[in-house]
């Protein structure tokens, strides 16, 4: 009995080691297309591991998603989005199926990010939650005291999906930084 304790100790040991390894870790929370992730979330001015988290969450870092409502390749952009960052930034997007290329895609969602959190002033909680949601309704739980903006009122957010998208990229995001910083 006291050799199987011992033994459940040792595999108990050997198991959280390998779990705090970073190259462990790495495994678990890869970065695929982090050259193109940091090149376009460094020209915007953002966090590369926040677009690499928001990735993770929208598309698991599958090109080709599609979601039932439509959105589109790795940040899961709708093409009618698609059509209005272009029309905003000025940058190339013709077609939703330009939104499968990678470069595009995290192109056009980096630009949107840093529009998100200038709209809100830097609050990166409510550009998240802007992200899933949508800046308008965003503003309009601001504005009318449905939601502060911030991180401990999370639960006063009224639709359950953009609470958990929020809490899903920030957990990411904390996770991408403890590993890769």
């Amino acid at each position: 009995m006291k050799k199987r304790y011992a033994l459940i100790g040792i595999i108990f040991v050997i198991v959280v080691t390998m779990l705090s390894s970073k190259q462990i870790l790495r495994w678990m929370y890869p970065l695929y297309h982090y050259q193109t992730i940091q090149q376009n979330a460094l020209a915007f001015n953002i966090d590369p591991l926040l677009v690499a988290a928001i990735v993770r969450v929208e598309s698991k870092f599958k090109e080709t998603n599609v979601s039932r409502a439509g959105a589109i390749g790795l940040m899961q952009l709708m093409p009618q989005t698609a059509e209005w960052i272009a029309g905003q930034s000025g940058l190339s997007y013709n077609t939703p199926e330009d939104l499968a290329q990678p470069e595009i895609n995290i192109r056009l969602g980096c630009w949107y990010v840093s529009y998100l959190e200038k709209r809100f002033q830097g609050n990166r909680v409510a550009a998240i939650a802007a992200y899933n949601s949508g800046p308008s309704r965003v503003e309009a739980w601001l504005k009318d005291g449905t939601w502060d903006g911030t991180l401990e009122h999370l639960d006063q957010i009224p639709v359950g999906e953009t609470r958990h998208f929020v809490q899903r990229v920030l957990y990411n995001y904390e996770r991408y930084k403890e590993i890769y910083t």
